[in-house]
């Protein structure tokens, strides 16, 4: 499905687009390398937003994104915004393969067989959007959910100290095990919660990450036909005839379509973000014994902090982390499938 064929109306054709690239037209091989060494890249650069939104989200006190910064750096130095990020970075590959053959294969079919049954190519791709961010985010979970409970794990340690000491205003249920790095909190939690424990929280996680992909990616293919849609328009106004926009209009359009989704699904998916994340660091005191958070538990402790109030801990870091992440990924997924597009399919 082209992005030229956004429209039915005349501006359509007021503006050429580059066709888009369909699964069978990428060189798997290329795509999957390239694609490890950029989004690794973009996790580092990002990392940090993460460790901010995951300390908010799993702190019983209001933080803002300042003094957490700050009471990071003064107490454990730049290096407390990294904490975890090698295990995690040993996940995004393996995530990031299923991730992107996911949504790849899934787009493409999918919009294939809606456009045979009859559906119009803006509903078709609205569908396969929607489609491939559910089963995307599904694939990726599988490895996703391990990694996100060790590197979430090493991202808390050091909390308490960083809030002066005060573990009663800051993370009560703070996982009280020390951990040197990751293969020692592996081991740990093989050992204490077996392999179930790597799992923890993994329910919630495909509730959170299914929809919100979802939403993302059928919220940024509309944003993105709609600005479009508008410029032509636009241009058909100023009698200007077969346009055809530059690598920074394309950019610009695509960084703002991905803005506007990642509010939208920042939005609606928050408050199980912020349980899953409890339920995957935070622990329960059963008679001086650690055991894992119920969902209930969870929620009744959320209830207890300021209710829906309290779910919403985090969105700004996440909301500008999703932002940046989305941003950068759609521009840098755009130029991999290019790059990554067989010598014979090339086209512009």
């Amino acid at each position: 499905m082209s992005l030229s064929a956004a429209e039915d109306d005349s501006s359509s054709s007021e503006i050429h687009l580059p066709a888009e690239i369909d699964w069978h037209m990428l060189d798997k091989s290329k795509f999957f390398f390239l694609g490890a060494a950029l989004f690794s890249g973009v996790s580092a650069a990002l990392y940090p937003m993460v460790v901010l939104k995951t300390r908010q989200q799993v702190s019983s006190a209001k933080y803002s994104c300042l003094n957490m910064s700050c009471a990071i750096m003064r107490y454990e130095g730049f290096r407390g915004f990294y904490k975890g990020f090698g295990t995690s970075l040993m996940g995004t590959i393996p995530a990031r393969a299923l991730y992107m053959a996911a949504l790849e294969a899934t787009k493409s079919n999918v919009g294939t067989g809606l456009m045979e049954l009859g559906f119009s190519d803006t509903t078709a791709t609205a569908m396969s959007n929607a489609a491939a961010g559910v089963t995307s985010a599904m694939a990726a979970q599988l490895v996703w959910t391990p990694i996100d409970v060790v590197s979430q794990r090493l991202m808390v340690q050091g909390c308490s100290s960083s809030n002066g000491g005060s573990n009663n205003s800051m993370l009560r249920n703070l996982n009280s095990e020390n951990y040197r790095n990751g293969i020692d909190a592996f081991r740990k939690i093989l050992c204490a919660d077996g392999a179930r424990g790597f799992y923890r929280g993994f329910g919630i996680s495909i509730l959170t990450y299914a929809p919100s992909n979802a939403v993302w990616w059928t919220s940024y293919s509309m944003v993105h036909r709609v600005i479009w849609s508008a410029f032509g328009s636009y241009m058909c106004d100023n009698n200007c005839n077969h346009f055809r926009p530059d690598s920074r209009a394309m950019l610009g359009v695509q960084g703002l379509s991905a803005v506007l989704a990642s509010g939208v699904s920042a939005i609606v998916t928050m408050p199980l973000d912020t349980i899953k994340t409890r339920l995957q660091v935070l622990d329960a005191d059963d008679n001086g014994r650690r055991r894992p958070l119920t969902f209930g538990q969870t929620i009744r402790n959320l209830v207890k902090e300021g209710g829906l109030l309290a779910c919403y801990r985090g969105l700004a870091p996440r909301w500008a982390s999703m932002s940046m992440s989305a941003t950068t990924m759609i521009t840098t997924y755009e130029f991999l499938k290019r790059l990554s597009t067989k010598s014979q399919e090339k086209f512009t």
